[in-house]
């Protein structure tokens, strides 16, 4: 199985995923923590943007679906090498437009999709509250304005994510587990 933790910057998919990939629970197990060295791989989204993308939102610059692709292009390649590999997996994307999702999954059986859905003012709280990140909290309106719901359907598994991290990683287990 690969996670693919979705949402606007400052909705908590790092914090989540990390937890997540480091929890038995993903595997049927107990729920308790994997012991070290046991953890599902884990990919953060900022780490497959190019240099030029980053430089362009530190500048305070919306990234543009030509941006993007290239962007989405490496974490499709990630999420192949784990499938690949025969890996469990959590990796995170902002995935704001379906058309994104649509490509992550597509042909991809493994692939499950979490949306984390926040209040904007929780959110907005969140980025300047991360100093030194290239991400600047002005660019959330862009985001936002990019932001294409998972619609019922899309097999997306929509959790809130304006509580701890804690409280989502468990709401997004008993996602998994009832889906």
């Amino acid at each position: 199985m690969i996670l693919v933790i979705t949402g606007v910057s400052g909705s908590g998919k790092t914090t989540v995923g990390a937890m997540l990939a480091g929890r038995r629970a993903l595997a049927g197990g107990s729920g308790g923590v994997v012991p070290p060295g046991k953890h599902w791989p884990f990919a953060d989204a900022d780490m497959f943007h190019p240099a030029d993308s980053v430089a362009k939102m530190r500048a305070g610059v919306p990234l543009t679906d030509e941006d993007r692709w290239p962007w989405l292009d490496a974490i499709a390649a990630w999420i192949d090498e784990r499938i690949a590999a025969g890996e469990s997996a959590v990796v995170t994307c902002s995935a704001l437009r379906r058309a994104y999702r649509d490509f992550l999954r597509e042909g991809r059986a493994d692939v499950r999709m979490i949306f984390l859905q926040a209040d904007r003012e929780v959110v907005a709280r969140r980025l300047t509250g991360r100093p030194g990140h290239f991400f600047p909290a002005r660019l959330l309106d862009s985001q936002i304005r990019d932001l294409e719901p998972p619609e019922p359907g899309e097999e997306v598994l929509v959790v809130r994510a304006d509580g701890s991290p804690e409280d989502t990683v468990t709401e997004i287990i008993r996602g998994l587990r009832a889906g």
